[in-house]
């Protein structure tokens, strides 16, 4: 599945869709800025399958800081049997400086 752009994902937000929506960043990243979307850290995904997998069949958009994180976790999670998938290209970073425009 495509990867998404953050004006799409700013877009969805602001309308409040329903979406499958996971941060992997660190717990401490997660704290320090988050835009709502569930927190498993990339070095935990494996593990905490179970948070994620009533989402199997429907799409996940997943972020990080920068996109880099959430491209591994994309790539592991169609491993996986997922496949709707999508990464949010440029992750918060790109995401907050669309806001500041």
């Amino acid at each position: 599945m495509e990867d998404i752009t953050v004006e799409e994902l700013k877009e969805r937000l602001d309308k409040k869709e329903e979406f499958a929506f996971v941060d992997v960043r660190e717990e401490w990243e997660y704290e320090e800025d988050n835009l709502g979307a569930l927190n498993i850290p990339l070095g935990q995904l494996a593990n905490n399958l179970g948070e994620i997998d009533e989402f199997r069949n429907q799409e996940i958009v997943i972020h990080c800081r920068s996109g880099a994180r959430s491209a591994n976790a994309k790539k592991f999670l169609e491993t996986k049997g997922y496949n709707k998938v999508r990464n949010v290209i440029g992750g918060i970073m790109a995401y907050r400086n669309l806001e500041e425009e």
